[in-house]
């Protein structure tokens, strides 16, 4: 996965939200733009949640994205 396509979803109008589905089967939602960091090297990013946590994602463990379909069903974005 490559940072690019990330950034491609979040600065998407309108915003939808979206997963980042891992390697190890996990997954983060990622509920605003405004809840992402991303490192200026592309490798991290931080995905903040609406308490407060957050999730430091390595972007190389990145398999899929996955956006919100109008119906709720999830579509894959390769």
């Amino acid at each position: 996965m490559k940072i690019d396509e990330i950034r491609k979803l979040l600065h998407a109008q309108p915003f939808r939200p979206f997963f980042i589905h891992f390697a190890d089967r996990g997954r983060v939602s990622v509920k605003h733009e405004d809840f992402v960091a991303l490192a200026p090297t592309g490798r991290e990013t931080l995905v903040y949640q609406s308490d407060g946590s957050y999730t430091v994602v390595d972007v190389l463990l990145v398999t899929r994205l996955a956006i919100s379909a109008r119906n709720g069903a999830r579509k894959p974005h390769r």
